[in-house]
């Protein structure tokens, strides 16, 4: 037996012994968290190696996906895992070689925009398959073409799916079905694949096995206290406004929202995050459509502003017509919001029985209003029931270990493949099943 097939038969037993009464990795149940092995120490034989490719890096910057990144990694880095993050380096300056316990592959690009994200993917994807014995976890399936190379290098690649980008109006043709494209690319070439909604598991179902696909949500830290004197800077009062965070396009509903909450003269005060462009007609509609009302603060990146944004709104309206788990709405429901959702089986399966939905302008006027007349008791109320819904499905420690748990099975499957020259062990196969 090879050393690799010795570290690989510890791993066996150590997967086996931790499942034992475990719920199964193939879950059902939202938020159910895997039970966790031992923690590995840096120096443990048989340390877990895993690279992450598919954002732009850390630390978190642009997007959920990158927020999530920076949460798996500094999580099973503390954990003993050996993690590399690839990042994307606009300027070529390099960076720092190591954060928070996280190695750091910074990847020079010289092109902006999206095809500089396509070069950077490319890059990444070619140094991270050449490198065997690891997992790969990317993260999104717009570039899954390039995952052909790791299919064919043998190496053990994962992808969290995303949400169904080729069905976004806001893409041209072209775009839609470059992505259409990509989707199937990754349901071919990855070993597994990550829905972080039931219904996004359910289509992915369409293309492959069940077996093939697992559903682990998105996650949010709780927000129990948050300072409101920020809000002077906006000048917002507690539970004097609604909130929508979200980019301006026509499946967000920004103009729906705009035009409801302006039916009437309120006693709040709607707060529109985001970036609004006169040179593009969709944003100035939306503006357009505002009255005195309405605040337009721009785009706010600032964690600790958000929290503070979505734990003293008296309603957080989410407009996304299309996706899985929406990291936003996660969010404000992490930090107590009432909800006013775009009604669609996906908001619904996030948010929950509690919140209010709406389908139309007229019932997103109609929201408003019952937001409005809310007593504290029954304000507190929702805020509650959001807070319930945070806790029983989109927690970071019952997302993260649903991750490493997953990860883990699938390391394994990369060490014997490692050992075997690229044909893992019947008995580690199915570990996986």
């Amino acid at each position: 037996m090879t050393a690799n097939g010795g570290t690989t038969d510890r791993l066996a037993e150590r997967v086996a012994v931790r499942d034992e009464g475990a719920v199964p990795v193939h879950v059902s149940q939202p938020g159910a968290c895997l039970q966790s092995g031992a923690l590995l120490q840096p120096d443990e034989p048989g340390r877990p190696l895993l690279a992450i490719l598919g954002t732009r890096g850390i630390p978190a910057s642009h997007s959920g996906f990158e927020t999530f990144a920076e949460h798996l990694a500094i999580y099973l880095a503390g954990r003993g895992w050996d993690v590399e993050v690839y990042c994307q380096d606009d300027a070529g300056r390099g960076g720092p070689a190591e954060w928070q316990g996280v190695r750091l592959r910074h990847v020079p690009v010289w092109r902006g925009g999206s095809f500089g994200s396509i070069l950077f993917d490319w890059a990444a994807m070619r140094q991270a398959s050449r490198e065997p014995g690891r997992v790969l976890l990317v993260l999104g399936y717009n570039t899954a073409l390039f995952g052909l190379l790791a299919r064919l290098r043998g190496a053990t690649q994962l992808v969290n799916m995303d949400g169904l980008e080729w069905r976004r109006s806001k893409w041209s043709m072209p775009v839609r079905g470059w992505f259409w494209v990509n989707e199937r690319l990754a349901c071919w070439s990855a070993q597994h694949l990550i829905a972080d909604h039931p219904e996004i598991a359910t289509h992915l179902a369409t293309r492959v096995s069940r077996r093939k696909i697992t559903m682990i949500p998105y996650g949010a830290d709780s927000v129990d206290e948050a300072d409101p004197a920020v809000l002077a800077t906006f000048g917002l009062q507690p539970g004097g406004y609604a909130l929508v965070v979200a980019r301006p396009e026509p499946e967000n509903s920004l103009l729906e929202i705009t035009r409801a909450f302006c039916r009437v003269r309120r006693n709040m005060r709607l707060v529109v995050l985001g970036r609004y462009d006169p040179a593009r007609r969709y944003h100035r509609v939306v503006r357009e459509a505002a009255d005195d009302q309405v605040l337009f603060p721009g785009g706010i990146y600032v964690p600790e502003i958000l929290r503070v944004l979505r734990r003293h709104c008296r309603v957080y309206v989410h407009g996304h017509q299309v996706g899985g788990t929406n990291p936003s709405l996660v969010e404000a429901l992490g930090a107590g919001s009432p909800v006013l959702a775009h009604d669609n089986r996906f908001n619904r399966w996030v948010a929950g029985t509690a919140a209010t939905y709406f389908r139309n302008e007229a019932a997103c006027a109609d929201g408003f209003d019952q937001a409005e007349t809310l007593s504290p008791a029954q304000l507190a109320v929702r805020r509650q029931a959001s807070r319930d819904r945070h806790a029983e499905a989109f927690t970071w420690p019952a997302v993260l270990a649903q991750y490493e748990a997953l990860l883990e099975r699938w390391w394994v499957v990369a060490q014997a493949r490692q050992a075997t020259a690229g044909t893992a062990p019947p008995l580690v196969e199915s570990v996986l099943k």
